[in-house]
């Protein structure tokens, strides 16, 4: 820890508020290094290793944001005085000030992620080494193509501000993949990946992938389904009850809840980009999003998942807030200066406080609005077979293929990798090409079964893309197996 660094950003800091700052903050990664791999057929081709150190400094003066970062400390006094001149500049063209809510000051807050064996600990050999002995299980005459990759991070980050909060946060995280590729029997490729999911309440150090049953043994699983895949008849276009498996109820989650609820968003200032969302700031505590059985929170509490990392970059402490109760809108995903836009645009309290959601993907960027963990409660409805053995006409679906999304979230379209058709209570075979689609609101309102515990995995998502210039987030879902009644299936 560069602790000779942190009486100079304070001094920094005093001196902007003493300059007319109405608020600062900066960011300091002293110590940020990334890893990734990439195999084809069982060979290294490609490999990074990415050191970093920095700060991002965040300045509101005259109701502006300015910013500015340096990957030195050579020049604090530069640094710090160029964000005040952005903030001043910025406020020129202002026509609503930036007012943040208040909150609670960051006493010496302190998070590490849960880590046994630190990835950068373990020679390089090693890796390599463990990932042929992966893709030698990959390895049969219809795969076509095999791929393996593997990406991590450690960062530390010291948060200050001139409300006097101080936070430190050490972050491991750990990410690996597998594909197998074919050709059907029309000649087409398919495909089957797994990715590597997490226990939520344990551990995402290297000894992750160290244990066979968290990565190793799901290589002969997708072999096996993918051969399956191959030579099987076609989705039928049809109206179905759908089953989703949680390799695709991330994504469903995801895009159409997680995003859909970002609250700067909500207020358009993604429109030019990522888009925008059909929840309008009157639907909190009215809209019916979805059916009596769905529940959904935004719990950055938990404690392993990279959607977890003990405070925001606005220095508010992680936190559990429930986005949807029975079906209900109640929250979204916010900020300190969103909230009170949003609270005066309504004139009326929806947000009493931030829910912890501003994040940035490193020291170059400011935070904006991010997913947490975005998660789907359990339900009563048993497991996978309990499911499928009341469901009448059905098919059940999994791996995400290729997805399209309304710009505004209200419609979508997904493809998975292989789907197994349900009828009168049990599975009836493998279909290639899966597809369904619906708009939105009545999808989730169409919800009717959703699976106990049991069923649930945390499946992490480590490109989650936002912003301009954009930035790439870390989070998690965990999310059960769930059903979806009179969907549209085949197209």
């Amino acid at each position: 820890m560069n602790s000779v660094y942190l009486p100079l950003l304070r001094d920094q800091l005093a001196r902007l508020k003493a300059a007319g700052a109405e608020y600062a903050d900066v960011r300091f990664h002293d110590y940020d290094e990334s890893e990734s791999l990439f195999f084809l057929q069982g060979e290294l081709r490609g490999c990074e290793q990415n050191s970093k150190f920095g700060i991002g400094v965040r300045v509101l003066a005259d109701g502006a944001w300015g910013f500015a970062s340096a990957s030195s400390l050579n020049d604090l006094d530069g640094t710090f005085q160029r964000a005040l001149r952005s903030a001043k500049e910025a406020a020129k063209c202002l026509e609503r000030p930036i007012r943040l809510a208040p909150r609670d000051v960051l006493c010496n807050v302190r998070f590490k992620s849960p880590c046994k064996v630190d990835p950068f600990d373990i020679p390089l050999s090693e890796k390599i080494e463990f990932f042929k002995s992966v893709d030698a299980k990959l390895q049969k005459d219809f795969v076509k193509q095999r791929f393996l990759s593997y990406e991590s991070e450690h960062r530390q980050i010291h948060f200050l501000d001139t409300e006097g909060s101080y936070g430190v946060r050490d972050i491991v995280d750990i990410f690996a993949g597998m594909r197998v590729v074919g050709l059907d029997v029309d000649g087409l490729s398919q495909e089957r990946t797994y990715n590597l999911t997490l226990d939520p309440r344990g551990t995402r150090g290297w000894e992750l992938l160290q244990d066979p049953k968290c990565f190793l043994n799901h290589a002969e699983r997708i072999v096996n389904e993918l051969e399956s895949v191959l030579s099987a008849p076609v989705c039928p276009k049809d109206v179905r009850s759908v089953i989703l498996k949680p390799g695709i109820m991330f994504l469903q989650t995801h895009e159409v809840v997680g995003h859909a609820l970002e609250l700067d968003r909500i207020l358009g200032y993604e429109l030019s980009f990522a888009g925008g969302s059909f929840v309008r700031l009157e639907d909190f505590g009215t809209l019916r999003y979805g059916s009596d059985k769905m529940n959904v929170a935004a719990d950055a509490t938990l404690p392993n998942s990279p959607g977890s990392f003990g405070f925001d970059d606005d220095g508010v402490p992680c936190q559990n807030v429930t986005l949807i109760k029975n079906g209900i809108l109640q929250s979204a995903l916010t900020s300190r200066q969103t909230i009170t836009e949003a609270n005066e645009k309504a004139g009326m309290i929806i947000f009493e406080k931030s829910g912890a959601s501003n994040r940035a993907t490193d020291f170059t960027r400011a935070p904006i609005e991010r997913m947490t963990n975005i998660n789907i409660l359990p339900g009563t409805d048993g497991t996978l077979e309990d499911i499928v053995k009341s469901t009448k006409k059905g098919i059940i679906m999994d791996g995400d293929r290729s997805w399209s999304i309304g710009s505004n979230r209200e419609q979508f379209h997904f493809a998975c990798e292989i789907g197994w058709l349900v009828e009168d209570g049990a599975i009836k075979g493998i279909v290639r090409n899966p597809t369904y689609s619906s708009p939105t609101l009545p999808f989730w309102r169409s919800m009717s079964a959703v699976g106990n515990a049991s069923t649930c995995e945390l499946v992490q998502v480590a490109n989650c893309g936002k912003g301009l210039p954009s930035q790439v987030m870390r989070l998690g879902h965990l999310v059960p197996v769930c059903r979806f009644d009179n969907v549209q299936i085949g197209l």
